[in-house]
């Protein structure tokens, strides 16, 4: 039978656990109540702008005289006379005279073309005395016919073949007289001459190289899909030309002229062709723009109307992401007609002052909330007010 003491002491312990379980109980601190946090996504957004835009499309060239003429000797004989004006890079006038060949030869055989056409002409009026006293002859005599041979028909014919013979020697011969002389075709810029005063030129020689400087040509290799962005396939289009020259940008105004009309088998392009008057500015005071420069050129092209330009990037499967008025994400369609390095020409689909979402999302859904960086901060700054006015009340 179990002593007093082995029932009390027990119910002891218990009682003492008991009481050291609530004491500490009462001194523990209730647990913090934290704050909510809120997982709203952040996104970045960019107002939509709809401006007037014309297209312009790219291309590059090299400019080149629109005629390039090789002149050659149409005589036998030595040069006697060059002009100062004829050497490399000189600029010469339509008519100019660059060359003479020794005339000697040629004016003595014009001396025998003008003799032969004289006497030519003497035995005609000669012929045609004859014929005229046999016709007379004949007309005394009734009995017989005359035949054309002796009324002298045939021989009257014979000095009309010579006498035409004289005159288109004659015509051979003041032409020989007149290519002994080597005139400028059109206004050039004398790209080389292949001779030296006392060389001997033959028919055919190689006399120099003429550049015309009234008009200059640059063929514009385009991508067959760049001409839809240009009025009437480019034709009289006009054209921005610039090049770097002297260690500065310069410009020209062209035209386009002309399109090639093939495709090129190799590079797969077609070719316009721009053409810039007075490109040397002989006539004009404007910058020379010299053969064989480099230039990149921008063709005007369609006006586009109304429309805005956006990074390639945002625009998905024709669509674009948009934060309406009540913050939430709408995707919509919109028409893309063009597309130039990383950007995108919009025309439809979006208007003036529309938030497009600029930014990633990893979940992206339809009606989903969304939040902008400026929310964040007047939640945050509207927290901490809240807190230190209870520190306040509390205090």
């Amino acid at each position: 039978m179990a002593t007093k003491k082995q029932i009390i002491l027990p119910i002891a312990v218990l009682l003492v656990g008991v009481g050291g379980f609530a004491a500490m109980s009462a001194m523990k601190k209730p647990p913090e109540e934290k704050a909510e946090v809120d997982n709203t996504p952040l996104v970045a957004i960019q107002q939509v702008e709809m401006n007037p835009m014309t297209f312009s499309v790219g291309s590059y060239g090299v400019v080149k005289a629109k005629y390039e003429t090789e002149l050659v000797s149409q005589v036998y004989g030595e040069i006697v006379f060059l002009s100062n004006a004829f050497v490399r890079g000189g600029f010469v006038k339509k008519g100019d005279v660059l060359a003479k060949i020794d005339p000697s030869d040629y004016d003595a055989d014009l001396i025998d073309a003008e003799a032969n056409l004289a006497s030519a002409r003497a035995t005609l009026v000669q012929e045609r005395a004859f014929g005229k006293v046999a016709e007379e002859e004949w007309k005394r005599i009734k009995d017989g016919v005359p035949t054309e041979l002796s009324l002298r028909k045939p021989q009257l014919a014979h000095e009309i073949a010579k006498l035409n013979s004289s005159e288109a020697g004659l015509k051979r011969a003041l032409r020989n007289v007149e290519r002994t002389i080597i005139k400028a075709p059109f206004d050039a810029l004398i790209e080389s001459r292949n001779i030296g005063l006392g060389s001997y030129v033959s028919q055919g020689t190689a006399v120099g190289k003429l550049l015309s400087t009234d008009h200059a040509e640059i063929r514009l290799p385009l991508a067959d899909k760049e001409i839809q962005y240009l009025t009437n396939k480019g034709k009289d289009a006009n054209v921005a030309l610039i090049a770097d020259l002297g260690g500065e940008k310069q410009q020209w105004l062209g035209k386009i002229v002309r399109s090639e009309g093939v495709i090129d088998s190799r590079s797969r392009m077609t070719y316009l062709v721009a053409e810039v008057i007075d490109p040397y500015g002989l006539k004009t005071d404007k910058n020379e723009l010299r053969y064989g420069t480099y230039v990149t050129a921008n063709i005007t092209g369609n006006d586009a109307g109304e429309v805005t330009v956006l990074p390639r990037h945002l625009v998905v499967n024709g669509t674009i992401a948009t934060l309406d008025e009540d913050k939430k994400l709408r995707y919509k369609p919109v028409n893309v007609i063009r597309q130039f390095g990383a950007e995108v020409v919009i025309s439809e689909g979006l208007t003036p002052g529309m938030n497009v979402i600029t930014s990633a999302l990893d979940y992206p859904v339809e009606g989903m909330q969304l939040a902008l960086p400026e929310d964040k901060i007047l939640q945050q700054d509207s927290s901490e007010e809240t807190d230190t006015q209870l520190a306040m009340e509390e205090e």
